[in-house]
């Protein structure tokens, strides 16, 4: 499938063509050499290189297997306006999170739509309709329980931290604080809303302390307001806005379409091999893969990554998110209501949550609505048909609409997050049992290849803002440790790492070994 950023990226200026590629490539003994090579061209990567750039640090290289920058801020063209064309709706990201708290805490993100005018609209969470087997049926006073519960549970998550970060599972926690939902599946339907939608994992996988904590930190420390994107120029039109201020036409140290296959690091450097036998020998390497990348070993790594790296990338998790995008000849649902919320009488989380683009301030007139589920419910709709699920759908919203005769769509697609291997889901999440010791871990360097994403953010894992901080921390790091002119000692601003765990960490020994951009009692 071609990604319709293609159309954007070259007008930009920002493909690598043919000629330029053939240029680069060497023979097998022969690497092209840089000082620092940036493994990916997300938020992550993206943000790095301008960090080296800022700093007036030009020799890089951008290595992306995609065709395009962005990462899992990826779009595609979906359905028919009126006027023939098709739209653009997101596969990946789809919202921004937390925007700007009144004190002035500035999400970068953000900042960076309102730079590069990014249409989005407000995602009215009380533009809410319930609904069940039976029709439309109103349990909006479970959801309000939910929601009392989970504020005591946070409160209880917040006096657990300050003695001592030995956690538990939301799942325990919720139970603590009262929320018991057992077998009443609109209760099941009202925690599905309140916290698979926002994790895309089940509370009984989550970790307590850290996923409260992240979501303090950007509902808190920003806002609770979230923003929906419809930019028909694709959400990662900022990034790639924020590209093009240090990448010039045609720029070679931006290479699409390169697939990493191996990856040999040592204390004097880094040697990234292509699958189409290009090399690239790096003084410094950021690795911006997925946790799903990293675990399912798509890149070798030699030697051998360490244990204490290997356990903590295989402890972290990656949920899966997927939007099942419909459009029908007609808007036939509320047209006004944003979310329609669906409590199945036997299965929690099959098929709950369906969003209208046609009300006003998203996409008018588009008729298209688009279905989320997530954990394993995703896993399974990603490994069968289309058409498969859509029979499962029609038979879900006419249990919703009972009333009328719902028509078939026009069209229908979905993105199969779980099994891509640029991804192997759709963005990470904390699970029981993973310490701060170890989440450190999943940070820290080993020699002069150093690690960076979403998943490496203890405030912000999950989330876009943690790609972002993540790339600037080790951009920043590495263009310190080059621009020092050999002041700085070998091993000297390394990350700190923990080869022998403590089981659990008091937060004031993890702030001073570590720091932490924005600490949890912001």
């Amino acid at each position: 499938m071609i990604c319709p950023s293609i159309s954007l990226l070259a007008a930009s200026g920002l493909f690598l063509g043919a000629s330029q590629a053939a240029v680069l490539r060497k023979d097998d003994q022969t690497c092209r050499k840089t000082k620092v090579a940036i493994l990916g061209a997300g938020v992550a990567g993206i943000t790095a290189a301008q960090s080296l750039s800022n700093a007036s640090i030009s020799d890089f290289i951008i290595i992306e297997r995609n065709d395009y920058v962005g990462g899992r801020m990826r779009n595609t063209k979906f359905g028919k306006s009126p006027d023939g064309k098709p739209y653009t709706v997101e596969l990946g990201a789809n919202w921004v999170e937390g925007l700007q708290s009144k004190s002035g805490n500035v999400n970068p993100i953000w900042r960076l739509a309102q730079k590069h005018k990014i249409k989005n609209t407000y995602s009215n969470g009380s533009s809410l309709v319930t609904y069940d087997e039976t029709g439309k049926y109103d349990f909006m006073d479970i959801i309000d329980d939910f929601d009392k519960k989970w504020e005591t549970a946070m409160e209880d998550a917040d006096a657990i931290k300050d003695e001592n970060l030995q956690d538990t599972s939301v799942r325990a926690g919720l139970s603590i604080a009262g929320w018991k939902p057992k077998k009443d599946m609109h209760a099941q339907a009202a925690e599905w809303w309140g916290w698979d939608f926002e994790m895309a994992v089940v509370p009984d996988q989550s970790g307590f302390l850290y996923d409260m904590s992240v979501n303090k930190a950007v509902f808190e420390h920003f806002s609770e307001d979230t923003n929906l994107v419809t930019d028909q120029r694709g959400f990662n039109a900022l990034i790639i806005g924020e590209a093009n201020e240090f990448l010039k036409k045609n720029d070679p140290r931006l290479l699409l379409k390169s697939i990493v296959k191996e990856i040999k690091y040592g204390p004097s450097g880094v040697k990234v091999h292509l699958k189409d036998g290009d090399c690239i020998e790096a003084e410094y390497a950021i690795c911006t893969f997925s946790v799903g990348v990293l675990q399912n070993d798509v890149v070798k790594f030699k030697p051998t990554l360490p244990r204490w790296k290997r356990e903590a990338i295989e402890q972290f998790q990656m949920g899966t998110y997927t939007k099942i995008f419909m459009q029908f000849n007609e808007t036939w649902w509320p047209r006004e209501t944003q979310f329609m919320l669906y409590a199945d009488p036997i299965e929690r989380g099959y098929y709950p949550m369906f969003q209208s683009l046609s009300a006003t301030g998203f996409v008018p007139e588009s008729n298209i609505l688009f279905g989320t589920v997530t954990g394993t419910q995703a896993y399974q709709v990603e490994k069968q048909t289309e058409k498969e699920t859509q029979a499962e759908i029609m038979e879900v919203l006419q249990a919703m609409f009972p009333k009328i005769t719902v028509p078939e769509p026009t069209a229908i697609m979905y993105p199969r997050w779980s099994q891509d291997e640029m991804a192997f889901g759709s963005f990470s999440n904390w699970p029981p049992g993973m310490t701060l010791e170890k989440h450190q871990n999943l940070r820290a360097n080993v020699d002069r290849l150093w690690f960076a994403g979403e998943a490496n953010s203890a405030e912000f894992f999950g989330y876009l803002q943690g790609a972002w901080f993540e790339g600037k921390d080790m951009g920043d790091r590495i263009a310190h440790i080059l621009n020092s002119d050999g002041a700085v000692a070998d091993g000297e601003g390394e990350l700190m790492r923990y080869e022998v765990l403590h089981g659990d960490t008091f937060k004031d020994e993890y702030d001073e070994d570590n720091g932490w951009s924005i600490t949890l009692d912001d």
